[in-house]
């Protein structure tokens, strides 16, 4: 471990004992990631003042911590996010260069690969992930004849997890049914599609269900398919089931916790993301209609294990992250248009895009024990990916070459509030319809052209967080200099110092300001 982290820990500990306070495993935090879906950055209303609803939970760790405002998802959808949070790699280095995946799909996530779960484990961490997965599974059987006595493969628990509890990907692309480990107590033997949702713009998923998958012509007719789900299956429970589960696993690590033996949990629940629909005790709460009833649920939830930790006597040592995979669906603006709520908060356009809105999201960051001058917010570069890098640093833990490439720690960002901590150039992509890439590196933020849009976009984003005004053509030397480094970063593997790595395929045609002989000159081999 670092020496200047060591100090700090033996500070803290020094402190705490003089004070009669309770510091547990200072050496080791535990530590929580928790991970919301389409919940974009207005969506806090500490980091909104204009937010048409209240969110206290959030808007403690905003106080009691850090705030990381200029904090990036790895990209503006779901799948690759996920990817890049776990891993500390872009995911556009696998196979996976636009999209997401279904439910049933081999893990993105190859075996043997470096994850937040197997770092924390192989450094005496339990590890846990209660929510949605959506990176891919390999179930039993095919979806006419399926054998739901035989385990799930390739899924959390290959990838470092000792304990799953979830749902495989976003609701609506079925294979719903409560898993835990690698089997559903009450298995996804009926079907269903969509129902209409009378309180949004979007659809529920609820009973009833059908026998058979026979009874979907309407639904074919509009090119939809039914997909499989558990009788006890509903919508509106995965957040209570999701909370009630996680306290449930955390109720049996606190012992171990106070005696050294700390846990990580990665908590990914399926709000904001459509369904909206929070449960009836929260309608009418807010301003902002189902959407922001849905919200606040989840900050109740949020809520709920703020209390559990406290009540245990081991929030001081728990190391808490929050932030969402990408921004807000595009229903934000007709919620913008009737209610005034902005879940952009003032970014360019939402989920899916390029521009800041699709992967400029709430990250924050609470540890009692371990930060320095909480309450404070921070606008430098950060991206999800570091969470790698940074739980290393914090732990004492190496990361090979060969894992978290596009991983830096911002550690020093939490333990010390003067420090002047330097982000790599940033990679950002736009995944709606055609691929584009993004590259921050200080104020300045470069997107290059894609297959279809052929422009090149240059921001200064210190006097211009809206991207209004392109300044490319008056800015040609930041503009080369910017596409290079992009240019490095892909070709060479990694973002961060280290030997050159090789990226999962060769050449793509998302790449656009660059031939295949440029990259394949510049790229490690196999």
């Amino acid at each position: 471990m670092p020496v200047f982290i060591q100090t700090t820990f033996r500070l803290l500990a020094l402190t705490a004992a003089l004070s009669g306070m309770s510091l547990v495993a200072a050496e080791k935090p535990n530590i929580i990631v928790i991970y919301t879906d389409d919940q974009g950055y207005g969506d806090v209303s500490a980091l909104n003042p204009g937010a048409k609803f209240q969110t206290p939970n959030l808007d403690r760790l905003v106080n009691e911590g850090v705030a990381f405002t200029n904090g990036h998802s790895p990209d503006s959808v779901c799948t690759p996010s996920r990817y890049g949070l776990l891993t500390g790699r872009y995911s556009w280095r696998t196979t996976l260069k636009s999209g997401v995946f279904g439910a049933e799909h081999p893990c993105l996530i190859e075996d043997g690969r470096m994850t937040l779960a197997s770092l924390l484990k192989d450094n005496g961490y339990h590890t846990a992930m209660v929510g949605k997965w959506h990176l891919g599974m390999d179930f039993p059987g095919t979806p006419q004849n399926r054998d739901w006595s035989q385990p799930v493969k390739d899924m959390p628990l290959d990838k470092g997890f000792d304990y799953f509890y979830g749902i495989p990907a976003s609701l609506n692309f079925g294979i719903l049914a409560w898993f835990e480990g690698r089997h559903a107590a009450v298995p996804p033997t009926l079907y269903t599609n969509k129902k209409d949702n009378p309180r949004y713009v979007d659809y529920r998923i609820m009973p009833p269900y059908n026998e058979t998958s026979g009874n979907f012509k309407e639904y074919q007719k509009k090119g939809m398919k039914g997909f499989e789900i558990a009788p006890d299956f509903i919508d509106n429970q995965c957040l209570t089931r999701f909370t009630d589960q996680a306290i449930e696993w955390m109720e049996g690590k606190v012992a171990d916790a106070k005696e050294g033996h700390p846990f990580f949990l990665y908590l990914p629940y399926t709000s904001p993301h459509y369904p909206v629909c929070p449960l009836p005790e929260f309608h009418g709460q807010g301003e902002a209609g189902a959407y922001g009833e849905f919200v606040i649920e989840t900050d109740h939830h949020v809520g709920r294990l703020l209390k559990f930790l406290e009540d245990s006597g081991i929030d001081e040592n728990t190391l808490v992250v929050y932030s969402s995979d990408n921004g807000p669906e595009n229903s934000w603006s007709r919620r913008l248009k009737n209610t005034g709520h902005d879940s952009r908060g003032g970014f360019r356009e939402g989920k899916r895009s390029v521009y800041e809105g699709g992967h400029r999201v709430p990250f924050m960051v609470r540890w009692p024990a371990g930060i320095k001058d909480a309450g404070r917010k921070w606008d430098g570069l950060v991206g999800q990916t570091d969470l790698l890098a940074t739980f290393a640093e914090i732990v004492g833990a190496e990361i090979p070459d060969q894992a978290g490439e596009d991983s830096q720690s911002f550690a020093p960002v939490l333990l010390d509030s003067e420090v002047d901590h330097q982000r790599v150039p940033l990679i950002t992509v736009g995944n709606g319809g055609e691929s584009r890439y993004a590259i921050a590196d200080g104020n300045w933020k470069l997107i290059l052209p894609g297959t279809k849009t052929k422009k090149t976009e240059l921001y200064d984003l210190s006097k211009d967080r809206a991207e209004k005004t392109n300044l490319a053509e008056k800015n040609p030397e930041t503009v080369a200099r910017l596409t290079g480094q992009l240019t490095k970063v892909i070709v060479s593997g990694r973002s961060t110092p280290g030997a050159p790595q090789a990226n999962d395929t060769g050449y793509w045609k998302a790449l656009t300001w660059m031939d295949q002989q440029e990259y394949e000159s510049g790229a490690p081999t196999q």
